[in-house]
């Protein structure tokens, strides 16, 4: 591709091998039965994460299209994929609008890699938990507000643990990948 254009051969399999990655570490969950459903413990929300690091804004659609080709492949999961498809592509999107708010993505250093992975956390969480209130609690599980909201701290201690991994994880595997990446001039820019 010519030198300008908007996405490079590079970019491109990176934006084709994240999407793949994040569909994979789906499968790595631990379900947890609730009363009034389940929550899990997943590992997918780093690479989630790590999409937006990696790729700036457009590591939303890798982690987004990623995790709803999952849901597409369980039938409970199915008929929300493209609400997943939203949630966790914003949480690709908004850690990828830190780093694109650098000069060149390879000025984020640890710093702006972790702040991208706290904003993409706290947005994806937002929608999460709108998603579970509106929803899953009211309108398919046609429950009143009120008790829908009530529901709601039984799905925390899941999202904090994988909220938590996903910002302590996400940093150091994107520095990590990006240095390997120049070294092997190969830059993501």
């Amino acid at each position: 591709m010519k030198k300008g254009s908007s996405i490079s051969v590079v970019r491109l399999a990176v934006l084709a091998m994240m999407t793949a990655l994040v569909f994979a570490s789906n499968y790595f969950r631990i379900i947890v039965p609730l009363s009034t459903g389940q929550t899990a413990f997943t590992l997918a929300n780093i690479l989630c994460c790590l999409s937006g690091l990696l790729l700036g804004p457009v590591g939303g659609l890798a982690a987004g299209l990623g995790s709803a080709l999952y849901d597409l492949t369980n039938p409970m999961y199915a008929p929300e994929c493209w609400l997943t498809f939203l949630t966790k592509g914003a949480m690709g999107l908004g850690a990828g609008l830190v780093m694109y708010s650098a000069q060149k993505r390879s000025e984020g250093g640890y710093a702006r890699c972790l702040t991208g992975a706290i904003l993409g956390c706290v947005i994806y969480y937002a929608l999460y938990f709108t998603k579970s209130l509106f929803y899953d609690g009211m309108l398919m599980g046609g429950l009143p507000f009120e008790a829908a909201a009530v529901l709601l701290p039984l799905k925390i201690p899941a999202s904090l643990f994988n909220g938590i991994i996903a910002i302590a994880a996400a940093p150091p595997l994107c520095l990590a990948i990006r240095q390997g990446l120049k070294r092997s001039h190969l830059a993501l820019d």
